[in-house]
């Protein structure tokens, strides 16, 4: 596939992921849309063209993992495995609904395809240290991805599972920061400041780059780059748009963790269709 198809495929998977997010949030009434929106560029581009993965065998050993740690976020993960073929898309509806196994955190005792329930912020990358570890030490070939946010980043554990990272030499381990700039409470700079990110995971031992989270060539390069890093894990800072694709989501902090009313999550699916 050349360079333009490929950014038509991956921008067009975006969109239908975006879509399906504000679709099953909005008939669920709560759920996380910001976050989920910020992310979708990414996953779409590790789903649907970089990792190696079996929607028809979500336990196949050589598989690729993605861990969502902000899993709060889950609703960008629950629409890109739908897409994927892991389970039914009509199940998309049925998020944060009783006995349903799309719960408003990822289950992987229910939910084919989620590698670690997530939710509770830090945790995510210390799971993904365990995965690597345990590739290297069974002298397996995949790879390792984690998604962290920059809210998240204010977490002690994740610089506790960074310094265990970089000290095992784990470079089959690539985090990726979605550096959309607001979390719940507020802008991070004014909640707990964590600039200069990039300098603080260098000085960690990690080898970082930085990227446009919205440009899917760009993230697809960053993501072949990072693979080739050895000796040292890779952060990758992606630079994104808190509720991005929607115009009036965009950079407003309400939408971390609110759901739209039901005229606005039309006026949002009109935007994305």
């Amino acid at each position: 596939m050349d360079r333009e198809k490929l950014r038509q495929f991956l921008e067009e998977k975006a969109r239908v992921l975006r879509w399906d997010i504000i679709k099953m949030i909005g008939e669920a009434g709560s759920g996380h849309p910001g976050g989920s929106l910020s992310a979708a560029d990414i996953v779409a581009v590790l789903y649907f063209h970089h990792m190696r993965h079996r929607p028809d065998d979500p336990k196949w050993p050589e598989r690729d993992r993605f861990i969502l740690s902000k899993g709060h976020a889950c609703p960008v993960l629950y629409a890109t495995l739908a897409e994927c073929g892991y389970f039914p898309r009509e199940i998309l509806w049925t998020l944060r609904k009783f006995n349903s196994i799309l719960q408003g955190h990822p289950d992987m005792r229910r939910v084919p395809g989620v590698e670690i329930s997530s939710g509770s912020l830090g945790l995510g990358l210390a799971a993904a240290n365990g995965m690597a570890s345990a590739g290297k030490m069974d002298g397996k070939d995949y790879r390792v991805y984690v998604m962290i946010g920059d809210g998240e980043s204010q977490e002690g554990v994740v610089w506790e599972a960074s310094m265990f990272a970089a000290h095992y030499k784990l470079d089959n381990l690539v985090a990726i920061l979605d550096n959309n700039g607001l979390q719940i409470d507020g802008p991070v700079s004014q909640v707990m400041e964590i600039q200069p990110v990039v300098d603080k995971w260098r000085a960690f031992g990690w080898r970082v780059l930085e990227v446009d989270g919205h440009n899917v060539l760009d993230i697809a390069d960053t993501l072949v780059e990072a693979d080739k890093t050895r000796g040292q894990p890779m952060m990758i800072v992606a630079h994104t748009i808190k509720g991005k694709g929607v115009s009036f989501m965009e950079n407003v902090v309400d939408f971390h963790g609110k759901a739209p009313t039901k005229e606005q999550m039309e006026e949002a699916l009109k935007e994305l269709s």
